[in-house]
């Protein structure tokens, strides 16, 4: 069974988006019922396939069921929406649609804020310290792990091609290499070649140089090596 890889606040974003623009209205095809939350929308991982649903245990809603409820048939219906102990079931039992989607609503607005200021507060956490420790900390590979991310170990901010940012390549000193016993068949354009991207917030404050003892580091941009030219200490593969 696959794992639901989406990004929770992308998801509640989308939905928000989708009720404000009418997405659970009567349907055409379906006028005679009315469509339920998260089931009829896009974003449920069933959306395409009712006739062979996956589970809903990879569903990244689940994190927001409470435990007694994820056995359930429809585990998203047990979501609670508000201090009331409201739900998406309880909702279908003694509300009408009106009432469904403004609490429903309500407790999209909430969240998504709720969720922006924790990772605000995460993201400027770890860039504290990774400031601090700017200096010897190492930098990430743009491609180490199965979600690209900024380079900074400290910051969050997932890759994307239009997000800004910067771009480095670097390329281990094939004379410290061979002087490791590091020799291997490959290129010597190529060998070792690895890519980093510092997202635009990170690029504003560090730049990655390359140690032979330590590999790819983290540095604080100090003000005289802001200019358009990389720093002496990178040494990027061209």
């Amino acid at each position: 069974m696959l794992k639901d890889e989406r990004d929770l606040l992308d998801v509640l974003k989308f939905e928000l988006e989708f009720l404000n623009k009418g997405g659970y209205g009567r349907s055409p095809r379906e006028p005679w019922r009315a469509r339920f939350v998260f089931e009829d929308s896009p974003t449920c991982m069933n959306y395409d396939s009712k006739d062979h649903p996956d589970s809903c245990d990879a569903c990244v809603l689940m994190q927001l069921v409470p435990s007694e409820c994820r056995a359930g048939e429809i585990p998203c219906r047990y979501i609670p929406l508000n201090a009331e102990g409201q739900t998406l079931d309880s909702l279908y039992r003694c509300g009408d649609q009106n009432e469904i989607e403004v609490v429903f609503g309500n407790w999209l607005r909430v969240t998504i804020e709720k969720l922006e200021e924790e990772r605000r507060t995460h993201r400027d956490n770890l860039i504290e310290v990774s400031v601090s420790g700017a200096n010897g900390g190492k930098g990430e590979p743009l491609f180490h792990g199965q979600h690209p991310k900024c380079a900074n170990p400290g910051c969050p901010t997932a890759f994307h091609w239009l997000g800004g940012g910067k771009f480095f390549r670097f390329r281990p000193d094939p004379a410290a290499s061979r002087a490791k016993g590091q020799v291997t068949q490959s290129s010597p354009e190529t060998q070792g070649v690895k890519h980093y991207w510092l997202c635009e917030r990170c690029s504003h404050m560090f730049f990655l140089a390359y140690d032979e003892n330590q590999g790819v580091v983290l540095k604080f941009l100090r003000p005289d090596a802001s200019s358009g030219k990389s720093p002496q200490q990178l040494t990027t593969a061209h």
